[in-house]
């Protein structure tokens, strides 16, 4: 009786896992048959350069001086729509470039090393084939405040100003920052890769993605972010460059800190980022800086969705300052 009750289970185990294959199955394919119409539907609205064998993304709005570089943050899907709350209050004013990393948006994955120095060079060379030039002011959001800061250490006579938006800086990467761990990141990249994300109930979608409900996204704007997440949402490049946060963070301290360059960083309050005194560590970190200043905001780390009109005028105030 024993072994027919064994039996039993397995293969009602066996049927389990068979059913839940085909359910995966027919998940892969059905993502993979959206993901082609989405592709046709929404081309990208910038221009696709080629850098190291790939395609990268462009978008450029405005004619004005100077130019706005904006850098995503880690893991952001469509970058030209994130930040467009904050560079349509711009684009009358000055030149507007949303770039968008390999790996990001409308750009393909590339297969070369996440190390801070090569990321820059690709944007470069990316900006350069576009016919943007410099000198730029460059706008990171969070993980890009460390691309940010190398270009100016290394370049800075292409460095304007930076205007960070919650930037991460090395002190905060060094000391302060809890990484995933590569369990969970493998699991979210399976996730998206499956087309699970697309089963997500639309009270979810709305929490996860605030600017859904934003009025600075049109209704075509938001399918399109929708239909970007299930895209670009934790690809290789972008789990990748988690591997190479520390090693970059160290290359960053190690350098000369940029002094000339002026810097502006909004602050949100730190309770999405970390525990540790995230205000404190931006606030100490920009005061080095000759023309260094900062303002706490009362937001989240996508400070640039809820506070882009506050921001946009301090932008156009520390401009003409500088």
């Amino acid at each position: 009786m024993g072994i027919k009750i064994i039996q039993v289970f397995g293969i009602i185990a066996l049927v389990i896992v068979a059913i839940v294959a085909i359910l995966l199955g027919l998940s892969t394919f059905n993502h993979n048959y959206q993901l082609q119409k989405e592709v046709n539907k929404y081309p990208p609205p910038g221009q696709l350069v080629d850098v190291n064998k790939q395609k990268i993304h462009v978008f450029s709005e405005g004619k004005g001086d100077p130019t706005f570089v904006f850098m995503s943050g880690h893991g952001t899907a469509s970058p030209v729509l994130d930040f467009k709350p904050l560079w349509q209050r711009l684009r009358n004013e000055y030149r507007i470039v949303v770039m968008e990393k390999p790996g990001y948006g409308w750009s393909e994955a590339s297969h070369s090393s996440r190390d801070v120095a090569t990321m820059l060079e690709e944007t470069r060379e990316a900006l350069s084939l576009s016919g943007e030039k410099g000198p730029y002011v460059l706008v990171p959001h969070s993980m890009s405040g460390l691309e940010a800061i190398y270009w100016a250490q290394t370049y800075p006579t292409e460095v304007k100003a930076i205007i960070g938006l919650d930037p991460s800086v090395p002190d905060f990467i060094q000391h302060s920052l809890e990484l995933p761990q590569s369990s969970q990141l493998s699991m979210m990249y399976l996730v998206s890769r499956i087309g699970l994300s697309r089963f997500m109930p639309q009270e979810e979608k709305e929490k996860n993605f605030p600017l859904l409900k934003s009025n600075d996204l049109s209704g075509e704007d938001k399918e399109q972010y929708l239909a970007m997440f299930y895209r670009s949402a934790y690809t290789k490049n972008m789990l990748n460059e988690v591997n190479y946060l520390q090693k970059n963070a160290r290359i960053i301290s190690e350098t000369n800190f940029p002094i000339e360059i002026p810097m502006y960083f909004f602050i949100s309050d730190g309770k999405e980022v970390t525990e540790a005194d995230w205000r404190g560590i931006l606030t100490d970190y920009v005061s080095r800086a000759n023309k260094g200043r900062y303002l706490n905001l009362d937001s989240g780390h996508y400070l640039h969705h809820h506070d882009s009109e506050v921001i946009a005028g301090e932008i156009r105030n520390f401009i003409a300052e500088i």
